[in-house]
């Protein structure tokens, strides 16, 4: 697909979430990579072949020091380069809980039963979910885990903060689909949730599916 053949809407798309991400949310915002024409498909701008996540991570190593929470500045810097990945750092205003997509699911069915507070989840092409929550989760995370009885490595939850980032909806993961919205980001969610409060849920559910998957392999 020729850049000049980028449909306008979804052009735009990146654009307004960006601005609207730094303005409504209060969230910094980054610019990541993009994806480019070459021979009849599409690859990522960083040029490696063989890009872990093509056109969907940072475009230098200092990328942090580019995050901004002015909605004026995303504007200009989308304005720049407008198929550019939305790239939200954590360890600002939220952290976030990574966990794979069938034990995000199964813990979200379980919190929306018990009336949890709940935060905005964002669902990846690679079948992850991230629950967004106070910052200071990822450094609590591991350790809350092991309480309950289980590793977090183990069974595959881990958490996002400083340092690190969640690649926002509507940005495109090559060929492989888009970020999307599992519980879009609103009023009544503002107030973010702890992760002692989303912890116990989510980690039942990542050790049930690892412990399913072990089952299958045996």
């Amino acid at each position: 697909m020729e850049a000049a053949q980028v449909p306008p809407q979804r052009v735009e798309q990146l654009l307004d979430a960006a601005v609207r991400y730094a303005e409504e949310r209060l969230w910094d915002v980054c610019p990541g990579t993009w994806l480019e024409p070459a021979d009849g498909t599409e690859r990522c701008s960083c040029g490696e072949i063989r890009c872990a996540a093509p056109g969907a991570h940072p475009t230098r190593t200092d990328w942090a020091n580019l995050a901004t929470g002015s909605g004026a500045a995303a504007r200009r810097m989308w304005s720049q380069q407008p198929r550019s990945a939305i790239l939200l750092p954590t360890g600002r205003g939220f952290d976030a809980i990574d966990v794979p997509e069938s034990a995000g699911f199964l813990a979200l069915a379980r919190m929306e039963r018990l009336s949890l507070p709940l935060g905005p989840v964002t669902r990846t092409p690679d079948r992850r979910m991230q629950f967004f929550v106070l910052p200071g989760a990822a450094a609590k995370a591991e350790g809350l885990v092991r309480r309950l009885g289980w590793s977090a490595a183990a069974i595959g939850l881990r958490g996002r903060g400083e340092g690190h980032y969640v690649t926002a909806p509507p940005t495109r993961v090559g060929g492989s689909g888009t970020v999307q919205w599992v519980r879009r980001p609103t009023t009544a969610n503002r107030w973010l949730p702890g992760v002692e409060e989303l912890i116990s849920p989510l980690a039942y559910a990542c050790g049930r599916e690892a412990a399913d998957a072990r089952t299958r392999l045996s």
